[in-house]
């Protein structure tokens, strides 16, 4: 079930939603992935390490993997997946867009769309699904969103670099944008996600700090 509070972002989403051809979907689909992005969070690294050294580098690689992987987990809860799947048992899951019939004008359930989907079958074709882009039933909230954003929050408070954060909240954006593209989130799923990757990050960078402060506290005796 979708309660009508869920559909207020459906018009923004069909405004984002658009076929760019074969080549912005396989470029969408880059972006959406984690190869394109190598360089970049080697970039992380070494720029933490020319700060902090190796030791603190490791430290630091720490509250990362604990806030992406807090982040995924939290964004679990509201789409009943993963280990925190019952936390919230009565939670509505939203489906995702390319599997919501009301976005096409069709007076059919969600998992017969999505049956349809996986089948070939042609649909009004309003909402664009690239090739390979079919996913899980429901949408709500971003695991993509909440880890992007995650790590947008730990690297620009730890890097404190104006160009360096900027590159970031461009790539997070991107990245956002791209689950758009391709019909796996509506824009609020995407909003969620990121409160919960800021969230999640914040935890792990008061930890981190922390746990900073006393190693260099130990070095110092």
């Amino acid at each position: 079930m979708i309660l009508p509070l869920y559909t207020f972002d459906h018009a923004l989403f069909l405004a984002l939603n658009f076929d760019g051809g074969p080549v912005m979907d396989r470029i969408m689909t880059l972006v959406s992935g984690t190869a394109m992005w190598i360089p970049l969070y080697i970039l992380i690294v070494w720029l933490v390490w020319q700060r902090e050294g190796w030791r603190n580098t490791l430290l630091f690689l720490l509250a990362v993997v604990a806030a992406i992987v807090l982040a995924d987990m939290f964004a679990g809860i509201f789409k009943h997946s993963g280990p925190l799947k019952g936390l919230w048992s009565d939670f509505p899951p939203r489906w995702r867009p390319m599997f919501t019939p009301s976005l096409e004008g069709l007076a059919v359930p969600p998992d017969t769309l999505m049956q349809w989907r996986f089948e070939g079958h042609a649909t009004p074709g309003i909402v664009h699904v690239p090739a390979g882009a079919l996913a899980g039933k429901y949408g709500t909230v971003s695991s993509h969103a909440a880890t992007i954003v995650a790590l947008l929050v730990l690297s620009a408070a730890e890097i404190r670099r104006r160009w360096f954060t900027l590159l970031m909240s461009a790539a997070a954006l991107l990245i956002c944008y791209s689950r758009i593209y391709l019909a796996k989130h509506f824009p609020v799923d995407l909003l969620l996600g990121a409160v919960v990757g800021a969230l999640t990050a914040w935890g792990a960078w008061v930890l981190y700090r922390h746990l900073r402060a006393r190693l260099r506290t130990d070095h110092n005796r």
